[in-house]
This record gives structure tokens, sequence and C-alpha cells, in this order.
């Protein structure tokens, strides 16, 4: 299933029509669609680099681990201490690769059955007619790619949406993030395109009168991918991977692409130098114990994967190590590319590990409304201090505060943080702490160095750890999130 939700009060708050002018007949998904206006800056403004600050620059990722938003050799260039198999230009910040999907959020007098069966022709029932556009809301990676693009990320999508009215409803959202769209698939994939295998994806969230879910998707009763018929990346999806800085995938691609094309991207990806991000989700488990080719693709992302993002619970069932600082670090022995594993904890906060150093930031302190569409905006804070190569707790204090952002929200798609609700909420500084938990957490670890954010330094506290005042790192990052392209770019 593509999301998971909680407590909705109310339908999601209905959008006006974009401003733009709608298409006047349906827009052929394999063609690009291009933003209207293209981001003034892609990166944060340096007062001695230009290394990320423009599109159609040459990229050449730096090494994560610096303690300065871009070092220097002290004439002006940055310093990387590993370089990408092969060098190019580098014009979209983020891609992001399939599970692309309209949800529908609706109140229901009742669930649906639990019966295979009976639930497949509730779903057909809700399908023969559209709802109401106010309960549309774009789904899946457009949660991601929409986060990203408000923190001032040029973003791309690819995958695919039909030619009808769902699917010209996604790219006309996306249209309005300015966020650029590749189709995938090539004039000669077999496939119908009258047929349900062609349309755009549909997640049913369905609320009952005691605010419980169910949730109805055709990729839940097949077993094959929702659009098995793709069996390889067209020039267009490789000139988008090619372009990007990072590639970003989840588990939950695989309900709509095939392993064998997933990896083809995945080792693309890698030959023309783009990062690899990668989030299994709750599919990792059924991934685990999947077909022999769901499982050769999850060993696959897990060793080739620059950064590794999961749950906590999503780290010990891949590893079997209940302690996931210990099962972050086993993610990174066994992973070949592997830099950064990020563990989710929730309402605690988030953990950064890598191969020398462990970093911890604890959660900021919201009135959480609605958790749709917080991992998906923290991947893309994330995706933000990785490109920037902002030091680590700095990227975890933004990545938490833009999930925190959200939760605020009802629901997820355009409803994802804006820039202005994440600053606010660093200005406000209430972060959670729990001493005890993250004491207990580090205490056994002896040998890297551990960075912890904290409300306050107090000195001696604990030699083992080294703490960062928030007031600090928020007076450091605002001027830079300030500084971002927000006339005509910010969703008020």
């Amino acid at each position: 299933m593509h999301h998971c939700t909680v407590t909705l009060e109310s339908p999601l708050p209905y959008h006006a029509p974009s401003s733009h002018p709608i298409f006047s007949a349906p827009l052929h998904p394999r063609h690009f669609i291009l933003p209207f206006s293209p981001p003034k800056t892609g990166g944060l403004h340096h007062h001695h680099h230009s290394v990320f600050t423009c599109k159609g620059i040459q990229l050449s990722v730096p090494s994560h681990g610096s303690a300065s938003l871009v070092p220097s050799n002290g004439n002006g260039a940055a310093i990387h201490d590993w370089k990408l198999r092969s060098v190019g230009l580098k014009s979209i910040d983020v891609a992001t690769l399939g599970n692309l999907c309209v949800d529908i959020v609706l109140n229901v007098p009742k669930l649906p059955p639990r019966s295979r069966e009976a639930r497949f022709a509730y779903m057909q029932e809700l399908s023969k007619s559209p709802p109401d556009r106010k309960y549309w809301e774009a789904g899946g990676n457009c949660n991601m790619a929409i986060a990203a693009a408000r923190l001032g990320l040029h973003c791309s999508t690819i995958g695919h949406v039909g030619d009808e009215i769902y699917g010209q409803f996604l790219l006309d959202v996306l249209r309005e993030e300015r966020i650029s769209m590749v189709g995938m698939g090539e004039d000669d994939d077999i496939v119908d395109t009258s047929s349900a295998s062609y349309e755009t994806l549909l997640c049913w969230v369905l609320v009952d009168p005691l605010q419980r879910h169910g949730f109805c998707s055709r990729a839940d009763f097949s077993k094959e991918p929702a659009f098995s018929w793709m069996s390889k990346l067209s020039g267009e999806v490789k000139v988008a991977i090619k372009q990007s800085k990072i590639l970003f995938c989840n588990g939950f691609g695989f309900d709509e692409l095939s392993p064998g094309l997933i990896m083809l991207a995945l080792d693309y990806a890698v030959d023309v130098g783009t990062s690899i991000f990668f989030d299994p989700g709750p599919r990792g488990k059924s991934l685990m114990t999947g077909s022999p080719e769901e499982r050769q693709a999850l060993r696959h992302f897990l060793k080739m994967s620059d950064v590794l993002l999961l749950t906590s619970d999503e780290a010990e069932s891949l590893t079997g190590i209940g302690n996931p600082i210990l099962a972050g670090k086993e993610l990174l022995k066994n992973g070949i590319r592997t830099k950064w594993v990020i563990v989710k904890m929730g309402s605690r906060g988030s953990i950064l590990v890598t191969m020398s150093s462990i970093s911890c930031a604890p959660a900021f302190k919201v009135n959480v409304i609605d958790t749709v569409g917080c991992g998906d905006s923290f991947v893309a804070a994330i995706a933000f201090g990785y490109i920037h190569n902002m030091p680590l707790v700095h990227t975890l204090a933004i990545a938490n505060a833009v999930g925190a952002a959200t939760a605020m929200g009802c629901g997820a798609g355009r409803n994802v943080a804006t820039l202005d609700k994440v600053t606010e909420l660093m200005r406000a500084s209430d972060m959670k702490e729990d001493d005890e938990f993250w004491s207990e957490l580090v205490k056994d670890l002896d040998t890297e160095e551990i960075t912890f954010l904290s409300k306050m330094v107090i000195n001696g506290r604990n030699i083992q750890v080294n703490h960062i005042a928030l007031q600090k790192v928020v007076s450091e990052l605002l001027p830079k999130l300030e500084n971002r392209w927000l006339e005509g770019k910010v969703v008020s």
C-alpha cells in the first residue's frame, strides 16, 4: 500500500485549480513537463563558492562528513575526497522514480470488508464515478518532490500517469509546484492505452466515523506490478537520471514497476554518477520474503545506495538488530557505496550513522494533526542537506523540522510543509529532549564520534558526546533557508 495514514478529522482541504491554463487536450505522459519558470538557484548562497548555486553545473559530489557547509582548499575551490565514476551536467537536484499516484480521501459509513474478493468489489464500486476533485490529492513520490521543491530544489518525477482525468490532475499539480515530469515507457511497449493497466494509479484512503482508515488500490489485487508492461528505460528517462544529483526510490515503487526495470534504473544511475537514496518503507519486509527478483532487487539497493533511510522498526527487520545505531552500522558494513544510514525514530527524532560518526537530533515539539507525508518531507530535507554538504547534525535538524511542519497540517501532496512553516518552527526552537533515552542508546559505543543536538550545551555533561546547541544550528541555518527563492514559489 502506498501510504500509512493517521486520523483525519475531515477530508483534505480543497485546493482551487491552478492559475495556469488547463491543458486543452490530455498531454501525453511520455513527454517532458517542464516547470514554467526554472529555479533561480539550485543551492544555498555562499560568499565564496558557486558550487550548487545554478542550473547546469559540473557536479562532483562532496564528502559528507565535513563540519563546514562547503569545505575549501583556501583558494575558493571546493574539496572532495571521492569522485563520481562519471561527472556530467547535473541540472536536476532530485529525481524520484515511480510511485506516482492520486490519493482520494473519502469519509465512508464503514470500512471495506476484509476478504480480498469483497475488497476488490468495493474498490470497483468506488471507481465507477470520480468523486469531487476536492477529495483528490497528489500522492506517493509527489510528496517528496513537492517538499523538496518548496525548499528550493530543482525536482523531477520519473514515472507513469495515464491520459485520463486523474493523470491530468497529477500533471497539473506537478506543474503548479514547478516540478518537471518525465514519462516512462517506449513506443514499442506492448500495452493497450485504453486498458486499466495504463491508467494512473489511484489510492483510495477511506475514513470511517470512528476515524479508522482503510486503503484500496488496484496494486493490492495483482501479483504483477501495475505497470508490468514497461520493460526498459527510455532515452528521456536516462537523460533525466544522468542530469540528476540524486535519484530517490522507495519500496512502493515495486507496486508499479518490475524489479528488473527498477534495477536497470539503479545501475544506470550508478554508472552516470547519480547518488541513490533508498527508503524501503513498509514494503521492505515483504520484499525480503517476496519473489527471487524482489529479494535480489532489495539486496542490490541495500548494497548500492549512497543513502539509506529507514524507520527503527524497518532497520530492525532488515538486520535483526534492535538498537537502531548498531543496525545502521550493520547496513553500512554490508553496503558497497553506502555513506549514510538514517534512522527515523518517529516522535523521538532521528539518527544519522556514517562509518566514522553518529549524529542524533531529537524531534521538535508540535501539535500533530496528521503524519501522512512526514517521512517523505523528511527525506526531501535530507536531500537538501546532502546536496549542500551541510554538517550532519544541521541536516537532521532541517529534516526534523520539515517533517514536523508537515505533521502540523492535514494530509500530504500540496499540504506538505511550506518553507514559511519550517522557518517559523525552527525559530521557536522547541525541541523534545529525553536524555535518558539517548544516553541509553549510545552508552555502549566507544569508537565513533557522537554529535548530539541539544537545547543547551552543558560543559562536562558527557565527554563521549559532542553537544551542539540548537540555537547555534538554527542561527546558521535560517539565513540560508531565508535566501531560498521564495518569491512566487512557496505556497502560503
